[in-house]
């Protein structure tokens, strides 16, 4: 005995596929975030990379070069950066995982 094709139980739905956009888009702004802190500071720390021999007393004073870098003021500029950076790609689709699916 088979159901009529119009049955609401002859048709079965496949459940939607699983699409962590959202939490990719989490984890773009904080590679973003990271990559543009540390390009923000790498200008400031090339000379002390260059001219303090290795040791421990290149790494306080690189320490110190980044803390400097990064006032209370300018500690946001790499986060707004990643998130405009994370918005223009998900609006043009060109980061993966955030593009929206093929029909």
């Amino acid at each position: 005995m088979s159901l009529p094709p119009d049955h609401p139980l002859s048709a079965r739905r496949r459940a939607p596929p699983f699409r962590p956009s959202f939490t990719l888009a989490l984890l773009y702004v904080a590679a973003f975030a990271v990559l543009y802190a540390f390009l923000f500071i790498l200008p400031d720390l090339i000379p002390v990379l260059r001219d303090v021999p290795p040791g421990p007393a290149q790494e306080q004073i690189a320490r110190e070069v980044a803390q400097k870098a990064f006032a209370p003021g300018y500690a946001y500029i790499p986060l707004v950066l990643a998130l405009v950076t994370v918005a223009v790609g998900a609006r043009f689709e060109f980061l993966p995982g955030l593009r929206s699916p093929k029909a």
